[in-house]
């Protein structure tokens, strides 16, 4: 599956490793692009959702917007734009790393 960054935030974290607004430990940033590549690796969402450590969700109160735990703290935000009728393939638009509990 493709993965877009659909943040500045996090483009600039994916490109250089480093975010000037984004303050995150060093763990998070590792699972960050680690997650990237699980999405990208995927066939189809059930790769995903076999993987428990990931706890690949969808968020309620939106119809496109799921996320990805990194870690007890932090999770990864995204829509997807679901690319066939049984919405198992889709392309991931990245949107922020949010702190869990804040």
């Amino acid at each position: 599956m493709k993965v877009f960054l659909d943040d500045k935030e996090l483009e600039s974290l994916y490109l250089s490793g480093k975010s000037r607004k984004l303050k995150l430990p060093e763990q998070v940033i590792d699972k960050f692009f680690a997650t990237i590549q699980k999405i990208e690796a995927a066939v189809d969402v059930h790769d995903l959702l076999s993987d428990k450590g990931l706890r690949f969700e969808k968020l309620k109160g939106s119809e496109h917007r799921h996320s990805m735990r990194l870690n007890q703290k932090y999770r990864l935000e995204m829509n997807i734009n679901w690319i066939n009728e049984s919405c198992t393939i889709g392309d991931f638009y990245l949107l922020t790393i949010s702190n869990h509990y804040a």
